[in-house]
């Protein structure tokens, strides 16, 4: 049967008369998954209702990769916002997978809403929830995921359970079904959503049409990897499913004891078309349930920006964090942010971490080794040995905890975001302060400091996980001595007579050049807790402060865990009003 607009819950409070006047501007047609409803640019002209499937809604970046924003459930109106402004398709709209709607046209919705002012009130809702930033209504997440196998030798049932497990004690209401959903309906699938928070499909790899289902009706792919075993190319077949056209695929490596790797993470990611990779060793409860909170959206995010030796801070953030029991689940940062992110997602303890920090930037100058200024201050040997001694040829994709860092391509004008390959080329990178350490050069680009352009990249933390993030943003303008530049020689003289060991004053110079732009509101608004340690006598080049820097930080976090207690918990998710008018 033809579904009408009194089916619509979002309309459930239209007078039937209402319904019956508009109903000759109604279309009801279907769209196939992977098709588009409308693209970025398209004329706004109509006002689209969901009735079963899903939508998803993305995002062109800038750099040119798309961003999922979220998905449009059956009873949800989609199209209001361009509607409503008379503008066109800022975003692009598409099936994720077969999908029945109701299509009203533009003279339509202006008669119901003279007829019905009311709607207006829900529209205006539904706006307003979807342009919050940051946040994502519960709806917005992916509900159906197929759970791939690429061996017969994994046990897919018993990770599933696992899984499922982890998902319950977070609230989640969850169900796994196999082949028994052979054949099945739009309808049906669209029932298991509304009474699951999470539908898990398991599937292997296979020439049969439950595969092929799983693979076109999911929200989301997880495929299951054994390290010990090499990837055929291409790995999953050509068959059409949206999930895999929109990158919507995860690489889940399952690392069993007693086995030898055969391949690199990377490798297995290309073969799949992944757009993220996760380690789970063994039956690991810790990588469970952190693959739990990512599927669940609770994953909590850590965010570290720039700011040279008052990043020491993010160290006794750190501590305090862990105290309070609160899960660091992804990693990333900026410069020396980036670089205390990194000790974090190698799994290091916090006295591990202090000890590291203490003897690479606090016990000698890792700047020290001065050179003739054609392209730096210092030839960055130093640093480069530093890197190579706690790092040495780990690979980002390899460490137990999601990371990535940020730079600046010079050439490109353009930040780089670093979330594969060697992690210490990335991290020499972020931190190659123009002018200060020699920038690298790599595959065509001109990498330094990430500061440049990004010193806080919370907006990178919201695009690639969802979830809560807390971000610690240490940076503030270098402030700059103009007697310093006044006579040179008499500032080394006077520094001599202190026992200080001065940088020149180029160095503060070039740090303030390089960072002059950097906003020091940046990302603030997208964190749900924001810890800015103060630090009133720590400047960037006080790399001897460390003790001051690390108690400013651990005392500003324990006191903005005191304001924000939900954090230690480990089913703590940003708060999010629930979509009335669709429910």
């Amino acid at each position: 049967m033809i579904p009408t607009l009194a089916d619509l819950p979002f309309l459930k409070d239209a007078p039937p008369e209402v319904l019956k006047d508009i109903e000759q501007e109604v279309e009801w047609f279907s769209l196939p998954g992977g098709w588009p409803l409308f693209e970025v640019g398209d004329a706004s002209d109509c006002l689209y209702f969901v009735m079963s499937g899903t939508l998803a809604a993305f995002r062109t970046l800038g750099d040119g990769a798309v961003n999922l924003i979220g998905y449009i459930r059956p009873g949800e109106p989609v199209g209001e916002m361009a509607l409503v402004a008379g503008e066109r398709h800022s975003n692009a709209v598409y099936a994720t997978r077969d999908t029945e709607l109701i299509r009203i046209s533009r003279a339509g919705f202006n008669r119901m809403v003279r007829l019905f002012p009311s709607i207006m009130q829900h529209i205006a809702r539904i706006m307003l929830l979807r342009t919050r930033k940051g946040r994502r209504a519960a709806r917005a997440e992916p509900r159906l995921y197929a759970l791939v196998a690429t061996s017969p030798t994994l046990d897919l049932l018993v990770r599933a359970k696992a899984l499922k497990g982890a998902l319950e004690n977070l609230g989640k209401r969850v169900v796994i079904i196999g082949e028994e959903g052979e054949g099945q309906t739009s309808d049906w699938f669209d029932a298991l959503e509304r009474r699951h928070d999470a539908v898990l499909m398991l599937t292997p790899i296979s020439d049969s049409n439950w595969f092929r289902m799983c693979m076109r009706q999911a929200d989301r792919v997880l495929v299951f990897a054994r390290q010990d075993a090499r990837p055929s190319s291409p790995l999953l077949p050509n068959d059409c499913s949206p999930a895999r056209q929109f990158q919507l695929v995860d690489l889940i490596i399952c690392q069993l004891a007693g086995t030898q790797r055969a391949s690199t993470a990377e490798e297995w990611r290309q073969a799949a078309g992944a757009a993220r990779i996760f380690h789970w060793r063994g039956l690991d409860d810790h990588d469970c349930n952190r693959l739990a909170r990512i599927l669940a959206g609770q994953a909590i995010g850590l965010v570290l920006s720039g700011g040279g030796a008052r990043a020491y801070a993010h160290l006794g953030v750190v501590r305090a964090l862990r105290e309070a029991g609160v899960a660091l689940d992804i990693v990333g940062g900026t410069s020396m942010g980036a670089i205390v992110a990194a000790c974090v997602a190698m799994g290091w303890d916090d006295d591990d971490i202090e000890q590291r920090i203490r003897k690479a930037f606090v016990e000698s100058n890792p700047l020290g080794d001065y050179i003739l200024p054609v392209v730096s201050l210092s030839r960055g040997r130093r640093v480069e040995e530093r890197l190579e001694e706690n790092f040495g040829s780990i690979l980002i994709e390899d460490l137990a905890i999601p990371f990535f860092c940020v730079s600046t391509d010079l050439a490109a004008g353009a930040s780089e975001i670093h979330r594969s390959g060697s992690l210490r080329q990335a991290l020499r990178a972020t931190i190659s302060l123009p002018g200060i350490l020699p920038p690298v050069v790599t595959d065509g680009k001109l990498l330094v400091d990430g500061a440049v352009l990004k010193n806080f990249p919370v907006d990178v933390m919201r695009e690639l996980y969802r979830g809560p993030i807390i971000g610690v943003d240490v940076a503030r303008r270098s402030n700059i001595n103009i007697q310093d530049f006044v006579n040179p020689p008499l500032f080394f003289r006077w520094a001599a007579t202190k026992g200080l060991q001065a940088a020149p004053p180029i160095a503060t110079l070039l740090i303030r050049a390089a960072t002059l732009t950097v906003d020091p509101w940046e990302g603030r608004a997208n964190t749900d807790m924001l810890i800015t340690p103060d630090m009133p006598g720590v400047d960037l080049r006080d790399w001897k402060l460390f003790d001051d820097a690390v108690a400013d930080g651990y005392e500003t976090a324990v006191a903005a865990l005191k304001r924000a207690p939900q954090f230690g918990r480990p089913d703590f998710v940003a708060a999010e009003p629930a979509l009335e008018a669709a429910e």
